[in-house]
């Protein structure tokens, strides 16, 4: 079994996005990650699909999305250099002002930014790929155990320039 990424170009159309998840829960495909966003082009979306599979599995993925009408082009990210960033929010509550230095610490280390607090409660956004986002979330939880509240994006995706030579 392999991390997968698959980047689709589909009509931006009512419906498609349920006809493309409908595909992978009708074959029995977990996705890891689905994010969908318009294009330069708004009559175009694109799909960046995460999916831990193996080989034959992954390629019957991508002839059935090469089935799909509403599919214009299907990218496979798997084994090319891209760019790979996710949106990660964690909420930090009852916290003292010990806690408020430490998580201000944090943030600065690791590249986060501090959203919004008040008095009790942090919010950190955090913009890297999902394996930081998954050593930030360790290393929270490690120190604030019980007290955090998650919500992350899938990832989104884009070829390198300078690495594709």
């Amino acid at each position: 079994m392999k991390k997968r990424w698959i980047c689709l170009f589909v009509e931006n159309e009512i419906g498609t996005l349920a006809r493309i998840a409908g595909l992978f829960s009708g074959k029995s495909y977990n996705l890891d990650s689905l994010t969908v966003g318009e294009t330069e082009d708004r009559t175009i979306s694109r799909m960046t699909i995460s999916l831990t599979s193996d080989d034959m599995t992954f390629e019957q993925v991508k002839k059935q999305l090469n089935r799909a009408v509403e599919v214009i082009k299907v990218v496979d990210y798997t084994d090319i250099p891209i760019y790979i960033r996710e949106v990660l929010f964690i909420k930090v509550f009852h916290c003292n002002e010990a806690d408020k230095v430490e998580l201000f610490r944090i943030a600065e280390v690791f590249g986060l930014t501090i959203a919004d607090y008040d008095k009790n409660t942090i919010l950190l956004e955090c913009t890297h790929s999902e394996a930081k986002n998954n050593d930030v979330i360790k290393l929270l939880d490690k120190f604030f155990c019980n007290r955090l509240e998650i919500v992350r994006s899938g990832g989104v995706a884009i070829e390198s320039i300078s690495l594709t030579s």
